[in-house]
């Protein structure tokens, strides 16, 4: 039985002399050079007692190294775990324990802590640094780099990765094998990559986004990647001119479009820019295409199931929407209470299904039947819309949903009318406590930069544009939105920081 995930990804590297990687610092590492590291870091694993099966948790900064653990794990039949580098020792403790992860690797800088984790769980502790560095290096240059990968089949566990959590404890997405390939062949397929291309990759590596999606793509097509520790606005546009795609969040193009330096002029040659992992607001789209003369590519992803849908590379890229299914993937608007299909333009929960679709929670069967059907459709929790011409639009969350007074309230309809207002820069529409109509709609606004906004103009804009139960019953102005480490906006802390206005 061979290892599919291995042989599309990581064998055609063995015999590429050509550069995979392009680091900030200038330096190249060539495929047969990554492909080598590979082979090395999976024997490291097989000699400390990893098996097929085995999970490995990972909490270690983005690094040339760090990307080759994956690959040293899907060539072993580990289960990679990779983990935010922002997760306190405390954190970890909970996937490490929860995960029955056989070894742990992390920083120097949290070594004391984080070998305390692992003694804790009954895992070994090993260390990478940004460099390379630490005890894994020091053993791996002694290993021998003819590593015989190991079969694994398509239902067989290629990733373990854990869910945000804003809502109760985190879940372990099972990813197997065919989860990950089936995907990313759709979208190298789907967005015309090749082996011409070069990828400036500022995302991390702990995350679906920047491990699945962006590497996955490079590794299949035969591209190569600018692989930047961070996204930093000056190193980006240094390194621009060498790349043919980026991939990014929203948060990375308005940084850009808020830089002189980034014109028609600087992105003229690139063929691709996407963007993912948090929604991207219509008027960053509109204003990057008058910027550049590029459209970005929105689409619409989740830990548990890769990429769902995408607006067309060829066509209409629509601002506001995630454009269609992607082939092979299935996508169906139901009512989140009974389950049954809606209208067309009708919005409601999004239900999809595919070979990308995840293979359950890691010991949580009870949660896992409770939002993957038997019939496979996964309940995503996002509120959605499909139009009459079959562009998807992301509503919301369902537990960003607002009721109030007994009617429902999609937060991401109010957004788009603060929006519109030219002081505005951004918005966030949240539920809070209320003693009369269980929850008040409230809304947390950003100003552009050197404007003042008026509440009560907001109060008086809103009074012509919204049915009176769905206007705010307050508005907090605030300098930034609270984001996660993608770039999304967290209305939990939002909630948290303004639950008691109405008490």
């Amino acid at each position: 039985m061979p290892n599919m995930l291995y042989d599309a990804l990581f064998a055609p590297l063995r015999d590429r002399e050509t550069p995979l990687l392009h680091t900030a610092d200038g330096g190249t590492v060539s495929g047969n050079a990554f492909h080598a590291m590979i082979h090395r870091f999976a024997t490291v694993l097989a000699s400390l007692g990893l098996e097929p099966g085995d999970r490995l948790a990972v909490q270690v900064a983005k690094s040339p190294e760090a990307l080759a653990l994956y690959g040293a794990s899907v060539a072993a039949g580990v289960v990679f775990l990779p983990l935010n580098t922002a997760y306190t020792a405390a954190e970890v403790a909970y996937f490490v324990e929860n995960s029955g992860a056989k070894l742990l690797i992390g920083d120097d800088a949290q070594a004391r802590p984080l070998k305390a984790v692992a003694d804790k769980a009954g895992a070994s502790f090993l260390t990478m640094n940004t460099n390379g560095s630490g005890s894994f290096a020091d053993i791996a240059p002694r290993q021998s780099d003819a590593f015989e990968p190991v079969d694994r089949g398509p239902n067989d566990l290629a990733a373990l990765l854990y869910t945000s959590g804003t809502t109760g404890r985190s879940k372990g997405a099972m990813l197997s094998q065919k989860n990950l390939l089936s995907n990313a062949e759709t979208l190298v397929k789907e967005w015309r990559f090749t082996g011409e291309d070069v990828l400036l990759h500022a995302l991390p590596i702990f995350h679906t986004h920047g491990l699945f999606v962006a590497s996955n793509v490079v590794f299949l097509s035969g591209g190569s990647m600018i692989f930047l520790p961070s996204f930093k606005v000056d190193e980006v546009i240094r390194l621009l001119p060498k790349a043919t795609a980026m991939m990014g969040v929203p948060t990375f193009y308005t940084r850009l479009l808020d830089d002189p330096r980034f014109d028609r002029a600087l992105t003229g040659h690139m063929r691709l820019f996407t963007s993912g992992s948090a929604p991207l607001l219509a008027e960053t789209h509109v204003a990057f295409e008058a910027r550049t003369g590029h459209k970005i590519l929105e689409r619409y992803g989740m830990t548990e199931t890769n990429m769902n849908t995408s607006n067309p590379y060829d066509g209409d890229r629509r601002a506001g929407t995630v454009g269609f299914p992607l082939p092979g993937v299935e996508l169906k608007i139901t009512d989140p209470v009974t389950g049954e299909s809606l209208p067309q333009g009708e919005p409601g929960m999004i239900e999809v299904r595919g070979p990308n679709v995840f293979q359950g929670y890691w010991q949580m069967p009870d949660k896992t039947k409770e939002e993957l059907r038997d019939d496979g459709f996964f309940i995503t929790g996002d509120i959605g819309v499909i139009d009459f011409d079959g562009y998807v639009s992301i509503v919301g969350r369902q537990k960003d949903l607002i009721i109030t007074g007994g009617y429902n309230v999609y937060p991401k309809e109010i957004e788009l009318v603060f929006d519109e207002h030219p002081a505005v820069r951004e918005s966030a529409v949240i539920g809070l406590p209320h003693p009369d109509f269980g929850e008040a709609v409230a809304c947390v606004v950003v100003p552009e930069k050197g404007a003042s906004v008026s509440v009560q103009e907001l109060e008086t804009m809103m009074q012509d544009r919204l049915a009176r139960f769905k206007q705010p019953k307050a508005i907090f102005v605030i300098d930034e939105l609270p984001r996660n480490t993608m770039g999304k906006v967290q209305k939990n802390v939002l909630r948290d920081l303004y639950r008691d206005r109405f008490k």
